[in-house]
C-alpha cells in the first residue's frame, strides 16, 4: 500500500518519518563503567597505599582497643569489648588530660595562632620590603626548626634562670618559674611561637587574593581599618580561615614533643594533654589496648573538629 505525499503548502511537500533506528542501550549503559574505571586506574596506586598504610594500620588500632593486650608480662590478649572506654571516663587523669588538651588546643591554636597569624600578614601587606622580609624569616625560621629543638629553646627561655625571668629582674618585675606554676599557659606560649607562620603564610597568601578595588572603595567611602578588616576582608577569606583552623587544630591536638621537652606533662599532670597520658599509658605502664582506646577518643575529638569546620566551610557569606 502506497501512501500519497501530503501537501502542507504550494511547493512544499510533507514526507511522513520512517522508522527510527533503535538505542544502543548496550553501548550507552557499558560506557559508564569503562569511564569511571579509566578515571581510577592512574589512583589505583594511591589507593592501594592508602589502604596499606592508613586505613589497614586504623582498623588494627580500631582491634587493639578491644583488647586487654600490654606491652610485657603478657602471653595472649583477650577481647575485653568497651570495659577500655569505660576505664578512661571513670579515670580522673584522663578526664583532666582532655581538659587539658582542649585549653592548650584552644589558647595556642584557634586564640594564639590565628589570630597573631592573621594580624602579621594584614600588618606586612602594608609594611615595606625589608620589614616584610625580616619579619618573615623570623618567623618561618621558629616553623622550620625541629620540635625537640624548639621545645629547648622555650624550656631555656621559661625556666627559673631562664632568659624571661632575667629580663623580668633587669625590669625589677616580679619573676616566677614558669613551668611549674602555670606550664599549661608555657607550652601553649611555646607552640604559638612555633606555628604562627603557617598561619601567615596562609593568610597573607588569602589577602593578595582580595581585589584592590573593593578596599580602595571602602577607604574612599570613609570606611576605617577595623570597619574593612570586618565587613570586607574576614568575608571574603572565610574559607581561608575555615581551612587554616582545621589544620592547625589537628595539628595541635597531636603536639607530643614540645611538651615532652619542656614539661613532661608536669609537674604532676599540670600539662598532660592526651597524647602525653597515652605515652604514659602505653610505654610506662605498658597498658597497649588501653591507650589504643585512648588514641581512638582523640581521633574521635579531631573527626568532631573536622566536621564542625567543613559545614562552616558549606555555608555561604
Amino acid at each position: 500500500m502506497t501512501t500519497t505525499p501530503q501537501h502542507a503548502g504550494p511547493g512544499v511537500t510533507k514526507v511522513p518519518p520512517g522508522p527510527t533506528a533503535p538505542a544502543p542501550q548496550l553501548a550507552t549503559a557499558k560506557r559508564p563503567f569503562t569511564q569511571t574505571l579509566t578515571r581510577l586506574l592512574p589512583l589505583s596506586p594511591a589507593l592501594i597505599l592508602l589502604l596499606l598504610f592508613l586505613a589497614g594500620p586504623i582498623a588494627y588500632c580500631a582491634y587493639i582497643a578491644f583488647t586487654d593486650l600490654q606491652l610485657t608480662g603478657q602471653a595472649h590478649s583477650s577481647f575485653v569489648g568497651f570495659a577500655n572506654f569505660r576505664t578512661a571516663f571513670k579515670d580522673s587523669e584522663f578526664l583532666n588530660a582532655v581538659w587539658l588538651t582542649l585549653v592548650f588546643t584552644v589558647l595556642s591554636s584557634l586564640v594564639g595562632q590565628n589570630t597573631i597569624g592573621l594580624a602579621l600578614a594584614a600588618l606586612m601587606q602594608r609594611a615595606s620590603k625589608p620589614v616584610r622580609t625580616l619579619t618573615g624569616g623570623i618567623v618561618i625560621t621558629a616553623w622550620v626548626l625541629p620540635e625537640v629543638v624548639a621545645g629547648f629553646l622555650l624550656y631555656a627561655f621559661f625556666r627559673r634562670e631562664g632568659t624571661l625571668n632575667a629580663i623580668l629582674d633587669w625590669l625589677h618585675l616580679p619573676s616566677q618559674n614558669w613551668l611549674f606554676t602555670l606550664p599549661i599557659l608555657a607550652v601553649s606560649f611555646a607552640n604559638v611561637w612555633r606555628g604562627t607562620a603557617f598561619s601567615m603564610l596562609v593568610y597573607s597568601a588569602a589577602l593578595n587574593e582580595i581585589p584592590k578595588e573593593i578596599t580602595e572603595a571602602a577607604e574612599v567611602d570613609g570606611a576605617s581599618g577595623w570597619r574593612r578588616m570586618w565587613h570586607i576582608t574576614l568575608p571574603m577569606i572565610r574559607r581561608s580561615i575555615g581551612t587554616n583552623l582545621m589544620l592547625n587544630t589537628l595539628q595541635t591536638l597531636s603536639v607530643f614533643g614540645l611538651i615532652w621537652v619542656m614539661t613532661r606533662g608536669g609537674p604532676g599532670n599540670k600539662s598532660q594533654t592526651l597524647p602525653l597520658y597515652m605515652y604514659e599509658q602505653a610505654f610506662q605502664n605498658s597498658m597497649i589496648g588501653y591507650a589504643t582506646a585512648v588514641a581512638l577518643l582523640l581521633l574521635l575529638v579531631g573527626s568532631l573538629f573536622s566536621v564542625i569546620y567543613m559545614r562552616l566551610l558549606r555555608t555561604e557569606v
